[in-house]
């Protein structure tokens, strides 16, 4: 599976020593998870599988691939196996960084769906995907993918349990839900994840989420960790101003309603597949705070501000609650809010190329391992992706001018 049209600045010939490198590598990662060479070798042909250029990566498909004669060990590397999905997450999280890593980068939170049939498999139930754009019986997954100017992968993830499931322990046992496990909202599962990257150093500056994580608790902790966000909400989120020269009060479509048309600019928020995603932008700042204001345990003045996206075909309005350092452009504002398309072009390539809602199991820690192991094998592709570009092109020489007699 290999793209040229991602690897712009390398040969076909370093291409290919990058892959076989770059696959060496990851299997070599995944070997400490296993105690047996065995089940390691598994593992190895799973990635394989999901590498490979078979549309369905189920279990059958992967053995086929790899030649095994059914798919029971496949199978079994999700199921029967003793082995830890956190620690491969944490092993995605640490190989990730170790190229995409930079201190202006955005971790981006949000969630998509995993269609399925029947009751059985953990979480899944009738609820709202927008992967469907609609109610219907799925799984949720919520996801943190790092986006940087070198690149993007997730590094963290975790599965949706509605209350239904919580409330039924019964369920719970049969799906193989660890005990400790509680119900958690999606923004809760979101600041865990937040909470896990700041505990293990994550390099990054802010955080971008759509209007089903804009909430308090997950403000304050960023706010109380030095990090910017640009969290959406929704048009009747209230917004207030104080000691600022505009004053402002109300939801955040009535204050949008009353802007002039100055108080627009029009701004990319970075390149699409058509070009520049051109929308027209306004910015309100409503208050500047110091560190101190919010308990935080480092100096400087911060700007709490509300960001509005206007669709330039239809009008549409778009809201934001965005926190900041002093000063911070409109411009940079809107560019974190770009870096959101990342985590929805992830899970497009993650289906549609690695198999990501393609997992035949029914259990907890089935769709941990599967999730993580697709994880491991997008982020290879972004490594491999980052250093093939980064090859500068072989030089061409010139041919030498020749001497003419005069």
């Amino acid at each position: 599976m290999i793209r040229r049209s991602w690897m712009t600045g390398a040969s076909v010939e370093t291409t290919l020593e990058l892959w076989a490198s770059s696959l060496r590598e990851v299997k070599a990662r995944l070997r400490p998870l296993f105690t047996q060479e065995r089940v390691a070798a598994s593992a190895g042909q799973f990635l394989d599988g999901l590498l490979g250029d078979e549309r369905r990566k189920t279990g059958w498909m992967r053995a086929e691939a790899v030649g095994d004669p059914g798919p029971w060990r496949q199978q079994a590397i999700l199921g029967r196996g003793r082995w830890d999905a956190d620690r491969l997450r944490d092993i995605v999280r640490d190989y990730t960084l170790e190229t995409l890593a930079d201190p202006d980068a955005v971790l981006v939170l949000d969630e998509t769906g995993f269609l399925k049939q029947g009751k059985a498999s953990c979480g899944v139930g009738r609820q709202y995907t927008g992967s469907a754009g609609k109610i219907t019986n799925c799984q949720i997954g919520v996801f943190a993918s790092y986006v940087s100017r070198h690149g993007h992968a997730f590094i963290d993830r975790a599965l949706y349990l509605p209350k239904v499931w919580t409330d039924d322990r019964d369920r719970l046992a049969a799906a193989h839900v660890p005990e400790h496990v509680r119900f958690a909202t999606k923004p809760a599962l979101a600041l865990t994840m937040i909470e896990h990257a700041i505990a293990g150093n994550v390099p990054f500056s802010w955080v971008a989420a759509d209007s089903v994580y804009g909430v308090g608790d997950i403000e304050m902790a960023l706010k109380r960790a030095g990090k910017g966000y640009v969290l959406g909400v929704n048009a009747t989120h209230s917004f207030r101003s104080w000691d600022k020269s505009l004053a402002v009060a109300g939801t955040a479509k009535d204050i949008a309603e009353a802007l002039p048309e100055e108080a627009w600019r029009r701004l990319s928020a970075g390149e699409g597949s058509k070009g520049a995603r051109l929308h027209d932008w306004a910015y309100l700042e409503l208050a500047d705070l110091d560190a101190d204001d919010f308990d935080a345990d480092f100096a400087g003045t911060w700007t709490r501000g509300l960001m509005i996206r206007r669709n330039i075909a239809d009008g549409d309005l778009a809201f934001f609650s965005t926190w900041c350092p002093a000063g911070t452009t409109l411009e940079k504002l809107v560019t974190v809010e770009g870096h959101r398309w990342a985590i929805e072009d992830s899970f497009e390539t993650a289906k549609n190329e690695f198999g990501l809602d393609h997992n035949e199991t029914r259990s907890w820690h089935g769709w941990h391992r599967h999730v993580s192991l697709v994880m491991l094998a997008f982020a290879m592709v972004a490594v491999i992706r980052h250093r093939a570009n980064a090859v500068p092109p072989p030089k061409t020489m010139r041919p030498a001018r020749r001497k003419i007699d005069s």
